[in-house]
């Protein structure tokens, strides 16, 4: 597969997932790239996302940062899902900032991989940062097509 094939195929799986996340769609991210093993997504922090101390809730934090994850590691069209995460929050994120999760892949063999998301806010201050373990199962992103009989 050539360079631009597998940028493709995974911009392709990315947006697909995407179309089909609702959670991360009524969060209100934004898939904003893809690559093979990376991806990047935004979301801004809302009212309706405060906690107690008035800052961003850690679930949304985490929820952004596994969205990105998800979508990079099914960027080579084998379905993949998580068998652990964890975050460590660094820096509050605080009311209508705009905030970008970038996923990148740190290793990647047989059936798991581990992945690291960085988390910043739109003036590049980090937020958060997210380490992903993925497990490939059976079955692909994106609908294969069958020939015809």
């Amino acid at each position: 597969m050539t360079n631009h094939e597998a940028m493709n195929l995974a911009s392709n799986c990315a947006q697909t997932m995407f179309k089909r996340d609702a959670a991360s769609q009524a969060m209100g991210m934004r898939l904003l790239s893809a690559a093979p093993g990376c991806a990047r997504v935004g979301m801004s922090v809302r009212a309706d996302m405060i906690q107690g101390h008035g800052t961003c809730h850690g679930g949304y934090l985490f929820a952004l940062a596994d969205s990105a994850f998800a979508f990079a590691c099914n960027s080579y069209n084998e379905a993949t899902v998580a068998i652990g995460c964890s975050i460590d929050y660094i820096a509050p994120a605080r009311l209508g900032d705009t905030l970008t999760a970038d996923c990148t892949e740190q290793s990647r063999s047989g059936r798991t991989g581990n992945y690291d998301v960085r988390i910043e806010n739109q003036l590049g201050q980090l937020i958060a940062l997210f380490h992903g373990k993925s497990y490939k199962v059976r079955g692909a992103v994106l609908a294969q097509e069958t020939p015809n009989e």
